[in-house]
């Protein structure tokens, strides 16, 4: 199943490289597995072997020679880039599946790196009045609280939106909210729950 992230490498240019992680988004652990030695994650440094695979992000020949050397490491992030050029805003709009992606990382050039839990606002699985429901723009991102390097809020956070989610689903069913109405309300608590020091950015279909 794996546990599927997002990362998106900021370049010299402002905009960004996009990366996909199987297993990043577990424990949120590529907020400290990448750095400057390991920009794609691993046990073993790669810093020279990940510039060039920054450099040559767009030139697919060139890129396909790195990566398939045999000096290739082990890396936790993929190295072959998804998409590249692209702004925060449209990696967030039009590649950030929220149901599939359970995490989403921004790293800055000075391997400053932002790890966003995922809650995706589709009710379909939660509620009979709603069939189906954008997988794409269509949820929020939120950070988390960090204590002596672990996300001390990661769990509870996404309990209580699993909660909110089967209990608005219910109101729907019981014709008490239409789903617009209840997405909003998700928001509303989304806002209510995040500390002063967590960031929250929120995308809809509407």
């Amino acid at each position: 199943m794996g546990h599927r992230a997002l990362i998106a490498y900021e370049r010299c240019d402002e905009l960004y490289n996009l990366h996909y992680s199987h297993w990043g988004a577990l424990n949120l652990q590529l907020k400290h597995d990448v750095d400057d030695e390991t920009p794609f994650g691993g046990t073993e440094a790669h810093t020279e072997w990940a510039a060039e695979i920054f450099e040559q992000s767009c030139e697919q020949d060139a890129l396909d020679t790195l990566l398939q050397g045999e000096e290739r490491p082990r890396t936790t992030v993929d190295p072959d880039p998804e998409a590249t050029g692209l702004t925060k805003e449209e990696i967030i709009a039009q590649h950030l599946d929220f149901e599939y992606h359970e995490a989403f990382y921004v790293v800055t050039t000075e391997f400053d790196i932002t790890a966003y839990r995922t809650l995706w606002f589709g009710l379909q699985n939660v509620c009979k009045g709603v069939s189906d429901g954008p997988k794409f723009g269509n949820g929020a991102l939120q950070t988390v609280r960090w204590y002596d390097g672990e996300p001390v809020g990661d769990g509870p956070l996404r309990g209580r939106f699993e909660a909110l989610k089967d209990v608005v689903g219910d109101l729907i069913d019981d014709d008490v909210l239409t789903h617009e109405v209840a997405t909003e309300y998700m928001i509303e608590k989304l806002t209510a729950w995040c500390g002063e020091e967590q960031e929250l950015i929120v995308r809809t279909s509407s």
